[in-house]
């Protein structure tokens, strides 16, 4: 007997109006290798110049004072507010700071001032020896002294200092506006990357330029202001903080 085999099955197809659109091109971009271990490790402590370089960034773990005595100076003085023989520098003993003692430092306007009484200057010429080497850069400098300032005057305190041969830093100002009778202070933080660093194998000579300023202003003539760094038995210093760093082996 015949068997018939069954019919296949329909298969219903639906029509799509749909664009044909033509496969794009794909562009590959190109991907950089992966950074290997040892290209990430290459740097030292200093970044890409090396932990000799002015640019060099911050040591992994801050670098403790060098061990052996460090000493300060004084080169030069000059300036209405440091006569011969009324300023002090002296090393801190464990190699921090150095600190700057004013004894006749005072800026005053108003009554029984004279015409140039209202700003006074001094400018120091600091010769630093530090242990065989290291190398050293001023990170934080704070000023004190005492004011009286009437109302509508003001008083201003002006800093920078500098190593010889290198260009000066940007001059800090501070202000105190009266009504003010008291112990004023100031402080001038230097960024690590921006610190300025003594050159190594080189002595140079470290310039502090200082300036007090009193103005008037609105408070009357006859009303006497003054504003002083100055310390009569050696309580108040201007404080100068050392960063330090180990110069490239030669």
């Amino acid at each position: 007997m015949a068997v018939s085999n069954p019919p296949p099955p329909s298969t219903s197809v639906v029509a799509c109006a749909c664009p044909i659109r033509a496969p794009s091109a794909r562009t590959e971009t190109p991907r950089a290798p992966p950074q290997t271990p040892a290209r990430r490790r290459r740097h030292g402590p200093g970044g890409p110049y090396g932990p000799g370089h002015p640019r060099a960034g911050p040591p992994r773990h801050p670098l403790r004072p060098p061990p052996g005595r460090v000493t300060v100076e004084v080169a030069g003085i000059n300036g209405s507010g440091c006569p011969q023989g009324t300023a002090d520098v002296a090393a801190a003993s464990d190699n921090t700071a150095f600190t700057v003692t004013y004894s006749n430092y005072l800026a005053q306007t108003g009554a029984g001032s004279g015409g140039t009484d209202f700003r006074k200057n001094c400018q120091l010429a600091l010769r630093i020896h530090v242990p065989q080497g290291f190398t050293y850069a001023v990170a934080r400098a704070d000023y004190r002294g005492f004011a009286h300032l009437q109302r509508g005057a003001y008083g201003q305190e002006r800093a920078n200092y500098y190593f010889q041969g290198s260009a000066q830093t940007a001059r800090s100002t501070h202000q105190f506006n009266g009504p003010f009778t008291d112990n004023w202070q100031a402080s001038d933080q230097t960024d690590y990357a921006d610190l300025v660093w003594a050159p190594c194998g080189e002595e140079r000579n470290l310039n502090v330029n200082t300036e007090l300023r009193v103005y008037g202003g609105t408070s009357g003539s006859q009303n006497l202001s003054f504003m002083s760094m100055d310390s009569t038995d050696g309580s108040v210093s201007t404080v100068y903080h050392f960063e330090w760093k180990e110069c490239p082996a030669a």
